[in-house]
């Protein structure tokens, strides 16, 4: 097993999982990203999802590349000061697939935490691909301390099964559960007000208190989480009154609120011995 990295100029590092894909597990880790920026703090984003890397799209720089000096990479700034690494960024076209087996991701990923100049950061958030395979392996045995796992899911029932798996496969790699967001969970009609549960409504609420887990929120589906994304802007930023945006802050709220609590035991743990 290679050596864990401290990464000891990175305060905080947030992993963002899902059991499948497709609930808007990115959308979430952009989104957080951006909201943490916009509140003061040094953010990295790091898109871990090596087959199916979506994050440069949804952040407008698809077609950016990496300034490499002294074998030292640069991240790809998002102004005012977000810093996003991607395998996009080392790819000829949007459309190149990426046909590597596990060796060649561990060592990308490896390169990704330990030769770009990530700086200070606050929090370094980790857009992880759907499921627990080798990337979401390679994050757990490179990062020698993760603060916890955002887990997303949408509220069907196949969804369900699967994130069931990304809880206990944190559990196992004793990587702290921040809690989950149930997305797309129910529409508001825009002429009428009244709420339709298009796939439902508060199973993942309810997985959270059979398993003794925090609930950080509903996102509801949102025309303009689908707008901002295509257009290349996180919907917190584009969008900032929009029923998903008021929706976010709350959850950013409760991430926040863990980070601290976790901080604080940590302290007087310390202060203790």
């Amino acid at each position: 097993m290679a050596e864990k990295l401290e990464l000891k100029g990175i305060k905080h590092k947030i992993v963002v999982m899902s059991g499948k894909g497709g609930v808007g597990k990115s959308t979430v880790a952009v989104n957080l990203a951006a909201k943490l920026s916009q509140k003061g703090y040094k953010v990295g984003l790091l898109d871990c999802d090596i087959h199916g890397p979506s994050v440069p799209k949804m952040l407008g720089v698809e077609g950016a590349r990496f300034p490499v000096f002294d074998e030292t990479i640069e991240p790809v700034i998002i102004p005012p000061s977000l810093k996003v690494v991607s395998i996009a960024f080392l790819l000829p076209e949007s459309d190149t697939p990426v046909i590597w087996r596990g060796p060649m991701k561990f060592s990308i990923t490896k390169q990704f935490l330990e030769k770009v100049d990530w700086g200070d950061l606050d929090y370094l958030i980790i857009d992880l691909p759907p499921g627990t395979g080798d990337e979401a392996l390679n994050i757990a045995h490179l990062i020698a301390s993760i603060d916890g796992a955002v887990i997303v899911s949408t509220p069907q029932d196949v969804a369900l099964l699967s994130v069931r798996k990304s809880i206990n496969f944190a559990k196992k790699l004793n990587i702290p559960v921040i809690g989950l967001i149930e997305n797309m969970s129910g529409f508001a009609c825009p002429n009428c007000g009244k709420e339709f549960n298009v796939f439902g409504k508060g199973n993942v609420e309810r997985v959270c208190k059979e398993m003794d887990l925090r609930f950080l929120g509903y996102i509801p589906i949102d025309p303009a989480v689908a707008e901002s994304g295509d257009y290349g802007e996180p919907f917190v930023v584009k969008y900032p009154e929009s029923a998903s945006s008021k929706a976010f802050d709350g959850i950013v709220d409760k991430v926040l609120e863990f980070v601290e609590a976790v901080n604080e035991s940590n302290e007087s743990n310390e202060s203790g011995k």
